[in-house]
């Protein structure tokens, strides 16, 4: 099944969910996610859909983005170095990949073929191909 979307529009729109402003004292992170939100998803990077898939933001919209930059790059990096896309994909709670198993299934299939990952990381695989669930 392959979801369509559409790059023109942003997170709000694609959810038709309208976040209020941050509080003034917002951090940093906070502030970014809110700003980013309001981009069409088509500009976002990858280390902006690194922070926002970190935060279980957008997910239903953005989790299909990464899957499509990991497929021509499955160690994508953002600012945390490299395979931060792929990590972030890969730690998101396993009901979002019940859900989407398809996504799942794809996102195996990358990481199926990687080789020579730092441990680190090829643990965090390792996990998800263990948890992900079966058709």
């Amino acid at each position: 099944m392959t979801v369509t979307i559409d790059l023109s529009r942003s997170l709000e729109e694609l959810e038709r969910d309208r976040w209020p402003a941050p509080p003034p004292d917002a951090t940093r992170l906070i502030a970014t996610a809110h700003a980013l939100r309001s981009r069409p998803v088509g500009t976002l990077t990858v280390e902006d859909l690194r922070l926002l898939i970190r935060q279980d933001i957008g997910l239903a919209v953005l989790l299909p983005l990464a899957v499509e930059v990991l497929r021509d790059d499955p160690l994508a990096e953002g600012h945390m170095g490299e395979g931060d896309l792929l990590r972030a994909v890969l730690t998101r709670a396993s009901a979002i990949w019940s859900a989407h198993p398809e996504l799942a299934k794809q996102l195996t299939d990358i990481v199926s073929g990687l080789s020579d990952l730092p441990p680190d990381l090829r643990s965090v695989v390792e996990r998800f191909v263990d948890a992900v669930p079966r058709s």
